[in-house]
């Protein structure tokens, strides 16, 4: 559906920064990039605000969520009592193809931050926490997740110190070890709460950032249409 292409472009334009926190949406110019309605972009934007992404503004319009330290500890609060129970989950029940796949996503992400390619890291770092999840079972777990993720990729925007990136490889190794190498719940509910603690304590300040104008961000879409 042409209203889902439009959301999923945005969302992914938000967990990988290219949209900055702010960053105005116009409708009119959404249609013309997307080349779909303005009544299309719209549902697209209306569900966007429903799961947190933007924010909706009478007379404003859209644009993309900023939000506050405080909405931090609040998203990391509910990220610890998700992830540290999906961790304890887990352990020793990972088939080995699934610590495969958590490997090379992992792997994946240590390249691309190596190679400084923020964007590809960032979204790797989002695809290995959603894949814990995904593997635990839970569906809700998955959902819950998946609400989390775009507002700590905007905390990161706002607030993190610029060269650094979303999460540390490193950390997601020894993550997946204790997971898959037999150790036992308390362990990696630890591990995984560390871990969410260190993203957390790397916040501080507003750092400056620069929008991208709209036709920039989406021109792989202008393209095929």
């Amino acid at each position: 559906m042409a209203a889902d292409r439009v959301y999923e472009a945005i969302y992914a334009a938000v967990i990988d920064h290219r949209l900055a926190p702010g960053t105005r949406l116009r409708e009119e110019e959404l249609a013309d990039t997307f080349a779909v309605s303005r009544t299309l972009v719209r549902q697209a934007l209306h569900q966007l605000a429903q799961d947190g992404v933007i924010v909706l503004r009478p007379n404003r319009g859209a644009q993309v969520a900023e939000p506050t330290r405080r909405d931090g500890e609040h998203v990391f609060d509910a990220r610890r009592v998700v992830e540290c129970e999906v961790a304890r989950r887990l352990v020793g029940k990972l088939s080995a193809e699934q610590v495969a796949e958590l490997k090379h996503v992992v792997e994946a992400e240590a390249r691309a931050t190596k190679s400084q390619n923020k964007q590809e890291a960032i979204r790797l770092s989002g695809e290995f926490h959603l894949k814990l999840a995904q593997m635990s079972g839970n569906p809700i777990f998955v959902r819950l997740l998946e609400e989390l993720l775009p507002t700590t990729s905007l905390l990161m925007a706002l607030y993190k110190a610029p060269g650094e990136p979303m999460c540390v490889a490193h950390s997601h190794r020894t993550l997946l070890q204790v997971i898959s190498k037999g150790g036992t719940g308390t362990a990696a509910g630890t591990e995984m709460r560390r871990h969410l603690n260190e993203i957390e304590r790397s916040l501080s300040q507003p750092t400056a950032r620069t929008a991208a104008p709209l036709r920039d961000v989406f021109k792989s879409y202008r393209g095929a249409a």
